[in-house]
């Protein structure tokens, strides 16, 4: 296919931009100040359709937390917690002050998580299950922000759909149809999205105090 020479130019400049974009770099001063030991992570909002996304994905974010390096509050027993004190949604949850949530927990940090997307995606011939959630983390003693995430993830990371043609793709997007109708798709995809939301990697959390890389490596 012939690309005209003056589009080239053009592709090329919103490459860059585009790498550049991804790749920004993130002040972490105040979260090294901040120095969080322990997390509690609240009910994430929920954004999206299905009903399932919040405890879904509530779920997921213990161990890569704690992978990370930080005591993460056991979150059945904090959903319980607020359950007991007559707050029995997300939107409630995540208007409690920090000072509150912390003389109730005790913890450094609390993490705010929102899913904006979970569940299917149709496309022209198929579909894909994909869940989306953003992160901010907050020092409960100061307020301050520590850091803000987002991330994404897919089932259809790594298929190859290029065997079978059209009818080989109308036939599996028929069968994955059914199978979602039939359970938790969103569930796997989701703990792919926490994984890569809150690993220590560029641009995300730091290695907390548990870890032995904590204050040895740059983010």
């Amino acid at each position: 296919m012939f690309i005209p020479s003056r589009w080239i130019g053009l592709l090329t400049l919103l490459l860059v931009l585009g790498g550049c974009a991804g790749h920004h770099n993130i002040d972490y001063t105040a979260f090294r100040e901040s120095k969080p030991r322990s997390i509690l992570v609240l009910p994430p909002l929920n954004n999206s359709p299905d009903v399932r996304a919040t405890y879904s994905f509530l779920s997921t974010v213990t161990r890569p937390l704690a992978e990370d390096g930080y005591y993460v509050f056991p979150v059945a027993l904090v959903d319980q917690t607020f359950r007991e004190n007559g707050l029995t949604t997300a939107g409630e949850i995540h208007q409690v002050p920090l000072d509150k949530l912390r003389e109730i927990f005790g913890a450094d940090a609390t993490l705010f998580i929102t899913v904006t997307q979970y569940g299917s995606v149709y496309m022209l011939i198929g579909s894909e299950v994909r869940v989306t959630a953003t992160a901010k983390l907050v020092d409960n003693r100061t307020g301050q922000l520590l850091w803000a995430g987002a991330a994404t993830a897919s089932d259809s990371e790594g298929r190859n759909n290029s065997g079978g043609g059209l009818v080989g793709a109308l036939v599996y997007a028929l069968v994955k149809q059914v199978v979602s109708n039939i359970g938790n798709q969103g569930h796997p995809v989701a703990r792919m999205t926490s994984q890569r939301l809150l690993s220590v990697r560029p641009n995300g959390l730091l290695y907390g105090p548990r870890s032995p890389f904590y204050e040895k490596t740059a983010p």
